[in-house]
């Protein structure tokens, strides 16, 4: 049951708000002035606030301020008799959700409380969502290579500077691409990723570009592609190294122009997209084969970010076990395992060549597999060396 907290001066309003309300089953608490209704929210968990504007002690503008001041998530409905489009933009401007003029019409006031209402269940619901989604994409790790990797995200990720990420398959690269996203001014814009290893190479370009209608055999309908797709936002190219030469060029073209052409279109579209790219193979030996354009390497590695190997950093095994081991306890709904230190020990002497991915699918089998604690006897019997 939501708790509504209805400030006003006048009590007839407040002994009106609140029969009402409370009718549609909602707890409903009352404050006669600002002062009033500040002690209120300090003592209660309320859902929603409907709260007069002209008020002795403390007027609504002012408490509405302060609940934005201390940082508190509570919509607020403004209610005058005074009202004005300068006092609802103002209201509006300081986080009111809505501003109603007095008399209020009820009918109006149960829409605007059930908008109100599940519009803030959505946004924290949201915040949680995000929440969840950062904790899985968390960059583990305290060796010099990994606190460069941070370093080096923390000083680009605000710029608008086009990225190349290094690093052997499994190593994390996506998760840096993924970094320099949410640490950027586009962070509410789509981050759109496209694996270039994945896709044929005579479909790439209509992947990145789209279509349109008739352009080829299987066109039956207009295509968007992953260019319009992350306007406004970050287009992360994976594998970019694996990308057809043709292809190769009407990326640079898009880069250069900041403009794209569906396949089969002749119509050029504005594209604002910041690119960020990554590969597993040696782009400079891959330009000396043929294999890669070098105008667009230079395009593309305005900045370098290297990500190390789980053999260059075995320092973060401890860490990234102890992770994975939470992770994959919440997963299963079960407690957390044990690992003990010849365990780790032991982990630390492998060779990982699937990198981070191995090392997250080895710790699923040993929780699989072993009793409570994981021991060096179970990584030894479990693990491919």
């Amino acid at each position: 049951m939501a708790k509504i907290l209805v400030v006003d001066d006048e009590k007839s309003i407040r002994d009106a708000l609140s029969d009402i309300l409370t009718e549609e089953n909602y707890e409903v608490l009352t404050a006669e002035d600002g002062e009033a209704g500040w002690e209120k929210l300090e003592n209660e968990k309320i859902d929603l606030v409907l709260c007069d504007i002209k008020m002795p002690k403390m007027d609504g503008m002012e408490l509405l301020s302060k609940v934005s001041g201390e940082g508190l998530d509570i919509p607020f409905v403004m209610i005058s008799a005074h009202g004005t489009i300068d006092t609802a933009v103002e209201a509006t401007k300081k986080g009111a959700y809505d501003f109603i003029q007095k008399p209020p019409d009820l009918n109006r006031i149960l829409l605007t409380v059930r908008n109100a209402l599940e519009s803030s269940k959505l946004t924290s619901e949201t915040k949680v969502l995000r929440k969840k989604v950062s904790k899985g994409y968390e960059i583990i790790g305290e060796s010099k290579g990994i606190h460069e990797v941070k370093e080096t995200i923390e000083k680009v990720a605000p710029t608008e500077a086009r990225v190349l990420i290094n690093g052997e398959n499994g190593t994390g690269k996506e998760l840096v691409a993924r970094w320099l996203h949410e640490k950027s001014a586009r962070s509410k814009a789509p981050l759109v990723e496209v694996n270039c290893a994945a896709i044929p190479s005579e479909l790439i370009e209509s992947e990145l570009f789209g279509h349109e209608k008739g352009s080829f055999t299987s066109a039956h309908k207009q295509r968007i592609g992953k260019f319009e797709q992350a306007h406004g936002g970050t287009l992360f190219l994976d594998e970019i190294g694996d990308m057809s030469l043709s292809a190769q060029a009407k990326v640079l073209r898009a880069l250069q122009d900041k403009k794209i052409t569906r396949v089969g279109g002749d119509k050029s579209i504005n594209v604002d997209v910041r690119v960020l790219a990554a590969t597993n193979k040696n782009l400079k030996k891959e330009i000396e084969l043929g294999n890669f354009r070098e105008d667009l390497y230079h395009r593309l590695s305005v900045m370098v970010i290297t990500v190390p190997s789980l053999r260059d950093r075995k320092d973060d095994i401890e860490l990234l076990t102890d992770y994975f081991l939470e992770q994959v306890a919440e997963d299963y709904g079960a407690a957390k395992k044990k690992i003990d230190s010849e365990a780790i020990s032991q982990l630390q002497e492998y060779n990982w060549t699937g990198n981070i991915r191995e090392l997250r699918n080895v710790v699923e089998r040993l929780v699989i597999m072993s009793q409570d604690t994981i021991t060096k006897e179970d990584v030894t019997k479990y693990v491919e060396a």
